[in-house]
């Protein structure tokens, strides 16, 4: 059990729920949440999706009030941990500011994969991640006519059905042959390619952007690998993310994808965790090592960080669920579904409203549901406890799933 100060770089999901699970937990430590934006701790789903739409303020992004903070003696400190003193267990900020550590907490992130184009650093050329980002994009909607969207993964087609709902023309840029082709199957795929279609929005695959055009500082066009040009006054990209490993690799802590930790999501050093977009984690479910993105995976591990810091020391061994929200569509995920080699459907894509299980030598390792949400929980609940199900009992509609839980 830590007794001393624990400091946690990164107020995101998994920083934020590190102090909350603490201090519920019964820890009567200094806690000490560094936050290097501009904003009480807020949540990110909503960012690309309802929170760009709507009217709402950024309060109501916000996880607590400021007073929350207080009540709980959580000490929220405006800046960014710029250096790690590991023999001296001690922090250093960018403002100079030093802070003693009994345990340090890494929940660093990720940042946007940089667009590395000519003209990629004019105004109109937005990346969507954090809130300020978000921002700057709601207020530029109105004004704007025509966006190229490039690269169509989750973020890149929320933000593409939320431009066309709001009346812009729409074009999405993928260098792979699919959509979402490295997180869901060609099934899903192919639905959500033929709904953003319905919708207008067009949808050019195998083909990347070679250039961003402008005129006196403004955006014209994205010209394409093909030959062709597409015009545009907005380029929102979405190419991915590098995690921020920086700060534990100056360190000297073991790096590569991700910050490396063991199954207990500790780092080389005893004193130092790493969780959320950040981590490398050993996974016994999963037999090797995992970096997610998700807000479940960072939660979780803040909960297993909390716990074992208050004595309960556990194996981090979180079920992976996912969710995108597109247009009128909710894609969940349960499990991890790649190196798949079967997929059954239930449901009908016609009816919108179908999942695809997916199996790897005949078990079941993933579940992705469209519009079927008790799909979704039934795959969260039965992969959570290591179970299968025959591919011809998912595929028929007459078969009570909920049997397979008994």
């Amino acid at each position: 059990m830590t007794e001393g100060p624990v400091v946690i770089a990164g107020a995101g999901h998994g920083g934020f729920q590190v102090a909350t699970s603490l201090r519920q937990a019964g820890f009567a430590g200094r806690v000490c949440l560094v936050n290097d934006e501009a904003h009480l701790p807020y949540q990110r789903p909503p960012l690309s999706k309802a929170y760009i739409k709507g009217s709402a303020g950024p309060e109501s992004l916000m996880f607590r009030p400021e007073k929350f903070y207080q009540d709980q003696k959580i000490e929220l400190i405006a800046g960014r941990v710029v250096s790690i003193d590991r023999p001296a267990r001690k922090v250093r900020l960018a403002s100079g500011e030093a802070l003693d550590y009994g345990h340090l907490v890494l929940a660093t992130g990720a940042r946007n994969r940089l667009l590395d184009l000519p003209n990629a650093n004019l105004a109109d050329v937005k990346y969507l991640r954090i809130l300020d980002e978000s921002e700057a994009l709601r207020a530029l909607l109105p004004s704007k006519k025509r966006a190229v969207i490039i690269g169509a993964g989750f973020i890149g087609l929320e933000f593409a059905a939320t431009a066309r709902i709001k009346g812009l023309e729409v074009d999405v840029i993928e260098l792979a042959p699919r959509v979402m082709a490295r997180a869901v199957t060609a099934e899903v795929s192919d639905y959500f390619q033929k709904r953003h279609r319905e919708a207008g929005i067009r949808i050019h695959l195998g083909v990347q952007a070679t250039s961003i055009e402008a005129e006196g500082g403004k955006v014209t066009g994205v010209s394409l690998s093909d030959g062709r040009h597409l015009a545009a006054d907005l380029i929102v990209v979405g190419v991915g993310v590098l995690p921020n490993i920086e700060l534990a690799a100056e360190a000297g802590l073991p790096v590569a994808s991700g910050v490396i930790v063991d199954e207990y999501l500790l780092t080389a050093d005893p004193d130092i965790s790493a969780i959320g977009d950040c981590a490398l984690f050993a996974s016994p479910r999963f037999g090797g090592s995992l970096r997610l993105e998700s807000v479940q995976n960072a939660t979780d591990q803040a909960r297993c960080v909390a716990a074992r810091l208050t004595g309960d020391r556990k194996v981090y061994d979180g079920q992976p669920w996912f969710w995108s929200d597109q247009g009128d569509d909710k894609l969940q995920i349960a499990g991890l579904t790649t190196g798949y080699d079967q997929v059954v459907l239930r449901g009908d894509a016609a009816q919108k409203a179908f999942s695809a299980f997916c199996y790897k030598a005949g078990k079941l390792v993933g579940i992705e549901s469209i519009n079927r949400a008790g799909d979704h929980m039934f795959g969260r609940r039965l992969l959570a406890m290591d179970r299968s199900i025959a591919a011809d009992k998912a595929a028929d509609e007459s078969f009570d799933l909920k049997s397979a839980l008994a």
